[in-house]
């Protein structure tokens, strides 16, 4: 399953050069992933209450074309893999002429918060994730 989420650069996305700064793609790509989760029914509240929530293990960017002020891009999000306990989400932005100005490999577990440990995914977290058709 694919998601796609449009956001406009704005200007505290840019740095000296007027593109967006390159620290600036993780948080752009953070707001994508939050939209799609919580439009699956695993927002704060849930993780809050469970305990249980997504951890990061492992990041890999390739900047390929710079964003630029008042653009809209497109962030499509996909689960690549999951085996066990870890999971792949690819994450690859497009302008507004669509073409790929970037692309991200995120590896990444559910995190029980209160046993501080990777658990297997839960049915709720599998279908936030895109893995399943139903919770």
């Amino acid at each position: 399953m694919k998601f796609d989420y449009t956001i406009t650069i704005r200007e505290q996305h840019l740095d000296t050069f007027g593109h967006v700064n390159n620290a600036t793609y993780l948080v752009l790509l953070e707001e994508a992933r939050w939209d799609f989760i919580t439009s699956r029914g695993y927002g704060l509240q849930t993780i809050q209450k469970s305990g249980l929530g997504p951890v990061i293990l492992e990041w890999n960017m390739k900047f390929i074309k710079e964003l630029r002020l008042r653009q809209t891009i497109r962030i499509e999000s996909k689960l690549a893999s999951l085996e066990g306990k870890i999971a792949v989400l690819d994450q690859d932005i497009y302008n507004d002429q669509n073409e790929l100005c970037f692309q991200g490999k995120m590896t990444f577990a559910l995190f029980n918060t209160r046993e501080r440990k990777l658990v297997r995914p839960t049915p709720e977290w599998l279908y936030a994730i895109g893995a399943t058709e139903t919770p």
